[in-house]
């Protein structure tokens, strides 16, 4: 780099941005970033040096921490001021349905317009939003050919009854950013990344919501999984692809796949019992069958939202990403190796 840019990685303490603030400052970059409150920046700054020195061989660590909000103006402006390039991670992530769905939309929404309006008034080049593949995938009854796969064109209908609260949130802060660009008159670029369940290895015994799938499935909660599939990513390739997606000419104007392949929870749970035999009478073998857990989810509201999924084809076609961006990601099952590693390391798992 001839002239060392500076980023701002919102929602710092966060699995995803942890990770992109470590590729970051790799590749050479200055690295600002928000937190709601400065008192757990001394235990972040110790956590992602760890992070820095294990995965990328470095130990110069220079972060500067800003106090933002999602759902207020203040702060934002000064945390933009003389940023080149802002990295948007921060959001809210739940695996249920809240009471209130509000809870997950408004700061989602919220969060995304302060953002963007900060980073355009602050003259910032080029903003990446990190969506989810959540504001792809959901929304349609009718029969999905199993060689269909879903890709950058295809939108979830906030409107339809199974949608989740996580969905319609993604969907519309999504949505929002893209209506935000359309009108915006500062020259400033958007590009969207939609990751898919990010696996890949958490950094402190506070792990990320997506590892907690591969945590509940090692530690013997279920004796069972459902049929369905997911697709699949390392986080340390989302932080890959969010690089790209901020640099890349190509990159402007455009949504990225972000998903290495699918894998059916039955698939994950028998890569599991092979790969971690001290934990094999833990780690469910047997699939459910769909007409027991949509039984059950009258009784038991985490199954109320992923009963409409059973079966379903959700298979995702990330080539946009790799021919247009060159991301080549690790393997879905490697993802799955090093979050369970990781799980093991902190002691998460006995």
């Amino acid at each position: 780099m001839e002239e060392q840019k500076t980023v701002l990685v919102t929602g710092g303490s966060g699995f995803i941005a942890s990770h992109c603030i470590i590729k970051l400052i790799a590749a050479g970059y200055k690295v600002r970033s928000t937190v709601r409150d400065l008192s757990r920046t001394n235990k972040l700054n110790q956590v992602i040096s760890d992070g820095l020195q294990q995965y990328e061989g470095q130990s110069e660590l220079a972060i500067d921490w800003k106090v933002a909000n999602l759902t207020e103006e203040d702060g934002w402006r000064e945390a933009m001021e003389g940023c080149d390039y802002v990295l948007h991670v921060a959001s809210p992530v739940m695996m249920e349905n809240p009471k209130d769905e509000n809870e997950l939309i408004t700061p989602a929404l919220e969060g995304t317009k302060n953002v963007l309006k900060a980073a355009s008034e602050a003259g910032v080049k080029r903003v990446v939003v990190t969506s989810s593949v959540a504001a792809i995938l959901y929304g349609r009854d009718e029969e999905i050919d199993e060689n269909f796969s879903f890709n950058e064109d295809h939108w979830t209908d906030v409107n339809h009854k199974h949608t989740s609260a996580y969905a319609k949130s993604k969907t519309y802060a999504e949505k929002a950013a893209w209506e935000f660009i359309e009108n915006d008159s500062s020259g400033m670029e958007l590009s969207v990344v939609n990751p898919a369940m990010v696996f890949g290895p958490v950094l402190e015994e506070d792990y990320g919501t997506s590892v907690g799938v591969i945590l509940e499935l090692m530690s013997g909660k279920y004796p069972v999984v459902p049929n369905m599939d997911m697709g699949v990513v390392d986080v340390r390739d989302v932080a890959d692809l969010q690089l790209l997606a901020m640099t890349h000419p190509q990159a402007a104007g455009k949504r990225f796949v972000c998903s290495e392949s699918n894998m059916l929870m039955k698939e994950q749970t028998d890569y599991l019992r092979e790969t971690f035999p001290e934990f094999k009478n833990k780690i469910p073998y047997r699939q459910a069958p769909n007409w027991l857990l949509k039984l059950f989810a009258f009784v038991r509201p985490p199954l109320k939202m992923i009963a409409p999924e059973l079966g379903k084809n959700r298979k995702l076609d990330s080539s946009r990403a790799r021919n247009l961006l060159g991301w080549k990601p690790r393997s879905a099952k490697e993802a799955i190796k090093s979050a369970a590693d990781s799980l093991i390391k902190f002691n998460t798992l006995s």
